[in-house]
């Protein structure tokens, strides 16, 4: 078993790579009470078009599969539900699909290995027959129907379909009624044959475990299954440029609603360089949105005082494979002068540059926020998770953050925060 040490956050990391390819990855936390475990498969709503390992052919399936599964793995053959069974033993379980990822989880106090029988029964074991995809179709139907009477979901979602033409992160998680109309069962089973492979997945478990001791119940618990090949994704060729400048849509909202994407261009993950680089950009990035617009910004400040804004905004980087983009999201009761007055900050620091106490201020402040994202299994767990599918070891952040200066920031600042490639999706009453 591989061990990687951080000396910065006092963690240890034990890796193992299985026979049948499953990455495990266990973080012992000595003396804590909880308990948690994530599996996760490197497949997410993005994935539509593939090509299985030993097939030429390309398969296409109808958007929203990754989730359908998701949905679909819970129920057993005994007629039982997974969900309900984990509840029953006492334990928290969950799952979730994102555009790069699908996950199953579940944390605890006590219990842990009586669950963990259930857990890795039911990941490994699915069961889709004709009549309970039917049923399914209803129960996502009106879950597509909540997300679009959603004001947040929809702000989210129509900024990204201002940004990008063709590329899937355009598309909802969960799918359109008309998509999930054309799932059945054989499409199910294909897509989890081809994803759910161990050598396409990988498990994170953190709490107060002994590494080895831990591993070999995971391996106990593993049903024999040869890794198989590469899958080849297939992406549609996606433009530099973003589809309009803006959108709007009307709902019932107490408050205008905004959502200011900025698209950027992906990463190259092929090579450890670029792996460095990709880490090492994010953190600027993080570091340039709390400078320009964090809550002891200058423009915060003035937006507050003049009553257009009231609180900070929520602002990420998204990437993954295929994508990339900057979303700065809030509430405004004029959207339009939070997104003028965002971007002349903008250039005004590119003009003026950057200030060398508040890099280092800002700099300091992440990297406790880091530091603090190891006190929780949950956060530790799904955070390790999520930076494996994009090739990213979650120490690196830690070993990288002191790296980035204010003129590297100045490089990411006029490369990445590109007025022509920023959009700005509202949503009024």
């Amino acid at each position: 078993m591989q061990i990687i040490e951080n000396l910065k956050v006092k963690e240890k990391l034990y890796i193992e790579k299985l026979e049948n390819g499953l990455t495990v990855m266990i973080i012992p936390k000595k003396g804590m009470q909880k308990k948690y475990i994530i599996w996760g498969t490197n497949y997410g709503s993005n994935e539509s078009s593939f090509i299985v390992p030993g097939e030429t052919e390309i398969t296409t399936v109808p958007d929203g599969v990754a989730h359908f599964l998701e949905h679909k793995m819970f129920e057993q053959e005994n007629g039982r539900n997974s969900l309900d069974v984990l509840t029953e033993i006492g334990v928290s379980a969950n799952a979730y699909t994102t555009n790069d990822h699908t996950a199953y989880l579940y944390e605890c106090t006590d219990h842990f290995y009586e669950a963990l029988d259930e857990f890795m029964d039911y990941v490994q074991h699915p069961y889709f027959t004709d009549e309970n995809v039917e049923k399914e179709k209803g129960i996502i139907g009106q879950e597509i129907m909540m997300y679009d009477d959603y004001p947040d979901w929809k702000v989210y979602l129509n900024a990204l379909q201002t940004m990008y033409h063709k590329f899937p992160i355009r598309l909802d998680t969960v799918g359109t009624i008309e998509t999930i109309s054309k799932i059945n069962k054989d499409i199910l089973y294909k897509c989890y044959n081809t994803f759910y492979n161990p050598s396409n997945m990988a498990m994170v478990i953190s709490g107060d475990f002994e590494p080895q001791e831990i591993l070999e119940e995971v391996k106990k618990r593993l049903i024999n299954t040869k890794a198989n090949g590469e899958i080849k994704r297939i992406y549609p060729e996606e433009p530099d440029g973003i589809v309009k400048e803006k959108v709007t849509q009307k709902m019932e909202v107490s408050r205008p609603l905004y959502t200011i994407g900025i698209k950027d261009k992906p990463a190259d993950t092929s090579n450890s360089n670029s792996k460095e680089e990709i880490v090492k950009k994010h953190i600027a990035i993080e570091i340039l949105l709390h400078l320009i617009f964090g809550e002891s910004s200058n423009l915060y400040k003035t937006l507050y005082d003049k009553g257009t804004i009231s609180s900070a905004p929520s602002m990420d980087y998204e990437f993954s494979r295929g994508y990339a983009h900057i979303l700065i999201s809030g509430q405004s009761n004029d959207p339009e002068e939070v997104y003028k007055s965002l971007k002349e900050e903008i250039a005004k620091i590119k003009e003026s540059g950057i200030n060398e106490a508040d890099f280092t201020r800002m700099r300091k402040t992440l990297y406790g926020d880091y530091i603090k994202e190891y006190n929780d299994v949950t956060d530790i767990a799904r955070m390790f998770l999520a930076d494996y599918f994009k090739g990213i070891n979650s120490f690196d952040y830690i070993e990288q953050i002191m790296t980035v200066n204010t003129e590297y920031a100045m490089q990411i600042l006029k490369e990445v925060f590109d007025e022509n490639k920023m959009v700005l999706s509202t949503i009024t009453m």
